[in-house]
């Protein structure tokens, strides 16, 4: 049943993750919480209600939406500026997911929430809507206000400790790329049948186009199975993350009718202008290596963060080969072509052994890694990294000035790949 939810979970996530969306929840919230005042008031106990009248309450609301309404903006202002330092320092495509960060969007929400609140209970107040019956419960209320204000005030003290330095980012872009590449090896056909070199199509197929130009971010295999019915098959050529034109052929669609609407069947397709993590394992390692990249840049001058980037990068490879990559059938129609491991490891690394060859200490670090994993259990990944440490020795033979330090990269064998895979798998624990 969960699978048939899958596109609007998607979409739940994003709006879900979204500042705007939480901000107005709470907004609508607090003025419920208003109106509600109004039948609340009937509950007060008498005495409790003699004791505080308007003129006890509106000095605090004041203060409260003064105070709240400079906090929020100066909440944004940092939010802001964080989000500009770490696109700087590390890589214009983290600022996507620090735009998910849920301790930001709950703290400016409780902020900008308990200002609608004040703001709009001194309009009642002065509109005579309330009176000093709704006083005590406008008090209690702004009490209960205050108490969140401050625990989301020491939320925020801590979570500025770290909100835009480069190891935030660091961890945040290895959180997304392990959650994206575990993804990955659970269902490498995204539920569907695996589309290889030996699959025969149909000599008679209809091709799907896409309806708009864009890349493609998600693909809903389970509604594509429904469109195929009991007689229907069809052939996905492009997996999420590929860059389409309006008019490229998605799929090729077998036991179809001509007149089918095709419309319907695109929908499964989610086209977007922007490429998104959610199912797009590469785009993630990439954003992971781009921080290395730009590490690496003479402006930055950085080998350390290189280092630290290839390390991570190294030890989510190393989890994802002990995953046994599953073939689901939740999809029996649909066969989707199988991810290609020799792209994901350049998403990952060619770039850093591009920019750190003339650099000892990335090059040795890279191809140590990189040979490690060529003791991965995964025949795929092992050979891809094979391949890429051949090609990180080539760029370093051009790159490093010493012939001692090409010899010392060269001998990097010698000195215990074994080991080296060994201190992996002793670091991350296989996911079962």
């Amino acid at each position: 049943m969960l699978h048939v939810l899958r596109k609007p979970l998607l979409f739940f996530r994003r709006y879900y993750h979204a500042l705007w969306l939480r901000v107005t929840l709470y907004a609508l919230l607090s003025l419920a919480v208003s109106l509600i005042t109004l039948i609340l008031r009937r509950y007060m106990p008498e005495e409790l209600a003699q004791r505080i009248d308007t003129a006890a309450v509106m000095p605090v609301l004041t203060i409260l939406a003064s105070s709240m309404l400079a906090v929020s903006t100066f909440t944004l202002n940092v939010m802001v500026s964080a989000h500009t330092s770490a696109a700087n320092t590390a890589t214009p495509r983290i600022h996507r997911l620090l735009l998910q960060d849920t301790t930001t969007q709950s703290v400016l929400s409780a902020f900008i929430g308990a200002f609608i609140f004040a703001l709009s209970s001194i309009i009642l107040f002065r509109t005579h809507l309330y009176g000093d019956d709704e006083a005590v419960v406008v008090m209690a209320l702004t009490i209960l206000f205050v108490v969140v204000i401050i625990i989301a005030m020491l939320r925020w003290i801590e979570h500025l400790s770290q909100l835009g330095s480069l190891d935030n980012s660091l961890d945040l872009a290895e959180q997304e790329a392990r959650r994206s590449l575990t993804a990955l090896r659970k269902e490498p056909a995204l539920g569907a049948n695996l589309l290889t070199p030996e699959t025969i199509l149909p000599e008679k197929t209809i091709p799907l186009r896409a309806t708009k130009t864009g890349y493609i971010q998600f693909i809903d295999t389970s509604a594509l199975n429904a469109c195929a019915g009991g007689h229907g098959l069809i052939y996905v050529l492009h997996r999420p993350g590929r860059f389409v034109l309006e008019g490229t052929v998605l799929a090729q669609l077998s036991g179809f009718d001509a007149e089918a609407d095709m419309n319907d069947i695109a929908r499964a397709f989610v086209i977007g202008p922007i490429r998104t993590h959610e199912v797009d394992a590469e785009f993630s390692l990439t954003t992971l290596s781009e921080i290395s990249s730009k590490a690496l840049s003479p402006g930055v001058n950085d080998p350390g963060t290189a280092v630290d980037a290839v390390t991570r990068m190294t030890a989510i490879f190393w989890q994802a080969a002990h995953i046994p990559a599953t073939e689901t059938s939740r999809a029996p129609r649909v066969f989707c072509p199988p991810p290609s491991a020799q792209a994901l490891i350049d998403a990952a690394f060619a770039a850093t052994a591009r920019d750190g060859a003339a650099l000892i200490e990335v090059s040795s670090t890279l191809r140590r890694s990189l040979l490690a994993l060529t003791d991965a259990p995964d025949e795929a990944i092992a050979a891809a990294a094979k391949d890429m440490a051949a090609r990180a020795l080539d760029y370093a033979r051009k790159a490093l000035p010493l012939e001692s330090e090409k010899d010392q990269l060269e001998n990097l064998p010698a000195l215990g790949r074994s080991h080296v895979a060994q201190s992996f798998s002793t670091t991350t624990e296989p996911t079962e």
